[in-house]
């Protein structure tokens, strides 16, 4: 299986940003992140869906021009913004890697699809060259122009840096679960390097690569486009940027799809507490499958047992890693657990999972670092993508740190730890990864409503480990036009996974403008 390609496409990171997570947020694959309120009367505060504000009016007209890519059937184009909303006619812009696929035919051209993996840190572009315009049901790419842009901060987009590859080899061992003081001090210092690393190389752009402030970009877009309302499928973090969007322009709402949804609601603390519990759910899934397979390396038995056995072993690789071929970066018990974490992404990943637990068990933690490699876009030559640097910018500016100093982790041990008694403690600790950034945050969590917007699709998958079902029930319910869709399933988020239920639901709603019916279970 390529591993690489699986944790890529599908939505992959959210946003709970650490050691261990991109996600909520990524995206993240990448806590997840409120929208930050412009000042009243800015200029971006002012636009209304029949025009932009003058100050913006220069890149609301610009003309893309096309160029071929690189890549097969694909064309790319750099769109401008300016780099501060609060200030455009400053002259200071950031530069927007965009990209598409024109719609293939046959039937009648409905625009363009803009989609997102998530993140925040995913490239649009990688995974609209890699799997949008490529596999996303033949009839919506028929009649769609498939398009995607690096957001901000992003890989071709002005990326955030902040660490070397050996740097980051080290940022990604340092022991998340610290036994005392010397190691608590440790994985601290860990933190405010990477934030220092970050500010020394990304000073320019580290304050301007909010969420609102891609959601606003993304306005400029749908208008290059030549859109007159945005079609838009946002997966993980992809959904609370498109949430964003719909709430700074309900009128230019047009066919929203937000898959594996986020709640803008919940504080930094909340968002990732709830993430911990998501991932619990989905490794006892996985567990109770585990336990049925002649292979399963954790034993027989019920998903507590399992789960036990499981965070022995990461005891025993805290206390003795075990080799991996090499010498540098040897098994250790944050590695196995991004490893172990990435392949609950997919139930498709569960057959490497047992795998690489088995040969990890064996003395040999080759398929372990190569899960974790996989999740933290590491390529073979020692280089990273940016993913976690700008899923941690992004965090870090959309919402204030989950906790003031390690004294605040310590003391939510215990709740992290009754959420998931596997992961708990390693995402507590994570949780410091905002505590030390250099740029204040500018968003707080608060209800994105969206008042006035069309009917706006919201998927939730009851297993999902990254974006937890009860975000989606409540972003549907938040939204005022919110329709919730359900999977019951496992893994993180649900279009094109497999299920023609949720396919068709969506494929409808997207060629011919019908949602499915509020609440509709697959």
């Amino acid at each position: 299986m390529d591993t690489s390609r699986l944790l890529r496409t599908t939505g992959t990171v959210i946003a709970a940003a650490g050691l261990l997570l991109s996600g909520c947020t990524s995206g993240s694959s990448g806590g997840p992140r409120a929208a930050a309120s412009p000042a009243k009367g800015s200029p971006a505060q002012s636009a209304t869906p029949s025009g932009p504000p003058a100050a913006l009016r220069p890149y609301y007209g610009q003309k893309p021009s096309w160029r071929d890519c690189g890549v097969p059937e694909f064309q790319c184009a750099t769109m401008k913004a300016p780099l501060d909303y609060a200030n455009p006619g400053s002259g200071q812009d950031i530069d927007l890697a965009v990209a598409r696929r024109q719609a293939t035919g046959p039937g009648k051209r409905l625009g363009s699809l803009v989609v997102n993996p998530g993140g925040p840190g995913g490239s649009g572009i990688g995974y609209l060259q890699a799997y949008a315009a490529i596999g996303y049901p033949a009839p919506v790419r028929a009649q769609y122009d498939m398009v995607s842009f690096d957001p901000r901060g992003v890989d071709r987009s002005s990326p955030v840096e902040c660490l070397t590859g050996p740097a980051m080899d080290r940022f990604t061992q340092v022991d998340q679960t610290p036994d005392d003081p010397a190691e608590r001090s440790l994985l601290v210092s860990a933190f405010q390097e990477f934030a220092t690393g970050c500010q020394a190389r990304s000073e320019r752009v580290l304050p301007h690569v909010s969420t609102v402030e891609a959601a606003r970009d993304m306005d400029i877009l749908r208008a290059v486009l030549g859109d007159e309302k945005l079609t838009y499928v946002g997966a993980s973090y992809g959904t609370f940027l498109g949430a964003t969007y719909a709430d700074l322009f309900p009128g230019r709402v047009g066919r929203l799809v937000l898959d594996g949804a986020m709640d803008p609601s919940r504080s930094a603390l909340d968002l990732n507490r709830d993430q911990t519990a998501g991932f619990e759910t989905a490794f006892r899934s996985f567990a109770k499958d585990c336990a049925k397979q002649p292979d399963c390396p954790l034993g027989q038995g019920g998903p507590d047992e399992v789960a036990a056995r499981l965070k022995s072993f990461f005891r025993k690789l805290d206390a003795q890693p075990v080799p991996t071929g090499e010498t540098a970066r040897p098994l250790g018990e944050s590695l196995a657990t991004t490893g172990v974490i990435a392949a609950l992404y997919d139930a498709a990943a569960w057959p490497q999972l047992r795998e690489a637990l088995t040969t990890a068990t064996n003395g040999d933690g080759a398929g372990l670092l190569a899960l974790a490699d996989s999740y933290y876009e590491r390529e073979p030559d020692g280089k990273y993508a940016n993913l976690m640097f700008a899923n941690a910018a992004v965090n870090c500016l959309d919402q204030p740190p989950a906790f003031r100093g390690p004294e605040d982790a310590a003391a939510a041990l215990p709740s992290f730890e009754k959420a998931s008694p596997v992961f708990g403690a390693g995402l507590a600790w994570a949780s410091l990864n905002c505590t030390y950034w250099p740029v204040k945050a500018t968003g707080t969590a608060h209800p994105l409503t969206a008042k006035g917007a069309a009917p706006i699709v919201v998927v939730g998958t009851t297993r999902d480990p990254a974006t937890p079902y009860k975000w989606a029930q409540a972003l549907a319910g938040q939204l005022e036009s919110g329709v919730l869709l359900t999977y019951d399933g496992d893994g993180h988020t649900a279009y094109g996974r497999g299920s023609d239920c949720v396919d068709t639901a969506i494929n409808e709603y997207l060629l011919q403008g019908r949602p499915p019916v509020d609440g509709k279970k697959c």
